[in-house]
């Protein structure tokens, strides 16, 4: 006989477990539909501190409504087995740790829609001032009908809240801790995003970016090792989507992406061949990159420009913009042109030298000069007709030079000896 939950949620199959709790698949009698109900583990009923973040976890999810996050739809305890439970939407589907499984990996442009799906997600969420704290394959869903959900927050928490996490406690599955969960510090937004940036480097590799036998050993690898970069394992993946995941993977939470929805952004323009920075999504630089050792962090500016604040000052900075394509240049002329040299200030450019003149000055000159003649001539005649001593004329030609003052001063003494 099977087992009837709330007087109206009867249990139908077992979906999966946890240390905290387990999932069924249930259906609804009141409103004739299935749903996934979470029961809090039996040994853990007694335990106040799991009770409260059991509880805790109902009401933080309830309030998220995103077609990126599975719906809470009811919570409480059951009287007749004294049990807690959560009764959320049921996803017909599969799970990233199923699909890993399964696959090994997948191609970038079918891993990239489900992480960006759960960017929006988580987005949505620390909006309303809930932290997931435990992303993991296992905790996304993906429908049959390639709808994409993030599920569990089962040791989320509102940060507007106390923490429900005891000082040295560690929540969450160890490969996916951000460092300064590790260290035993409050989990914020960047832990998620963090997080995400794991499982998006398992999705397109196959293999998870630190792996450690110890939460001490992860530890030290986080801190003192970079993962191999993607686009060095993955053909498929460029050096661009490699920078955008590896961003999400930085040592200090300040330095990740200030949003999810900038981590989406920016794996999108990746996948395109845009670097971080170069796109729409927000990149803090790393210290160093602007020439000094300062922190530097980006503070404010969504478009083509950023603020940045550095040891108490405030800069504006430009983004770097997407290269274009070379222009294509004008062709060649088979015969160059000498540079022309500046002349001194002051001075005039010294004249060409006279043996350098070039053949086509001497042509203009030699016409010149026979339009002179044909003028002299002309004048010689008017002259002589006007009443002139001698019949004739006489013009030397043969002495002429082809220099061209010599043969001005020629001609004009030509024109004083006929007037004489």
């Amino acid at each position: 006989m099977s087992t009837l939950i709330a007087d109206r949620y009867r249990l139908e199959g077992r979906l999966g477990s946890g240390g905290m709790s387990t999932v069924h698949l249930a259906f609804d009698e009141r409103l004739e539909r299935l749903v996934a109900v979470k029961l809090l583990a039996e040994h853990l009923a007694d335990d106040p501190a799991f009770v409260s973040r059991f509880q805790r976890e109902a009401l933080a999810a309830a309030r998220l409504i995103h077609e990126n996050i599975v719906q809470v739809f009811d919570s409480g305890l059951d009287p007749d087995t004294d049990q807690h439970f959560i009764v959320m939407e049921y996803i017909e589907g599969q799970s990233g740790a199923e699909i890993l499984r399964a696959r090994g990996w997948l191609p970038a442009e079918e891993a990239l829609p489900i992480i960006v799906a759960c960017c929006a997600g988580l987005d949505y969420a620390h909006r309303k001032g809930v932290v997931h704290r435990d992303v993991k394959p296992g905790n996304i869903l993906r429908a049959n009908d390639l709808r994409v959900k993030l599920a569990d927050f089962g040791i989320a928490k509102a940060t507007e809240q106390s923490s429900i996490t005891q000082a040295g406690s560690v929540l969450g599955t160890a490969a996916y801790l951000a460092p300064e969960q590790g260290r035993g510090e409050e989990a914020g937004p960047p832990a998620d995003i963090y997080a995400l940036g794991v499982v998006t480097y398992q999705m397109l590799s196959g293999r998870l970016p630190f792996e450690g036998k110890s939460l001490t050993e992860l530890a030290l690898k986080q801190q003192g090792e970079r993962p191999p970069p993607l686009h060095t394992l993955v053909s498929g993946v460029s050096p661009a989507l490699a920078s955008a995941v590896d961003v999400a993977l930085r040592l200090e939470p300040h330095l990740r992406y200030p949003t999810a929805l900038d981590m989406g952004r920016a794996l999108e323009d990746g996948a395109r061949g845009i670097r971080p920075g170069a796109g729409a999504a927000i990149v803090p630089p790393l210290p160093g990159e602007f020439g000094d050792d300062t922190d530097a962090t980006v503070v404010a500016g969504r478009g083509r420009s950023a603020t940045v604040a550095a040891a108490g000052a405030t800069t504006r900075i430009s983004r770097p913009r997407e290269p274009r394509e070379p222009r294509a240049a004008p062709p060649r002329r088979e015969a160059t042109r000498r540079p022309a040299q500046r002349p001194q200030h002051g001075r005039r450019p010294p004249p060409p030298p006279q043996g350098d003149r070039p053949p086509h000055d001497n042509a203009r000159l030699f016409a010149v000069l026979a339009g002179i003649v044909a003028v002299v001539v002309v004048a010689v005649i008017i002259i002589l007709s006007l009443g002139g001593s001698s019949g004739t004329v006489s013009l030397p030609f043969s002495h002429y030079s082809q220099h061209a003052q010599t043969a001005v001063q020629q001609m004009q003494q030509t024109v004083d000896d006929n007037q004489q």
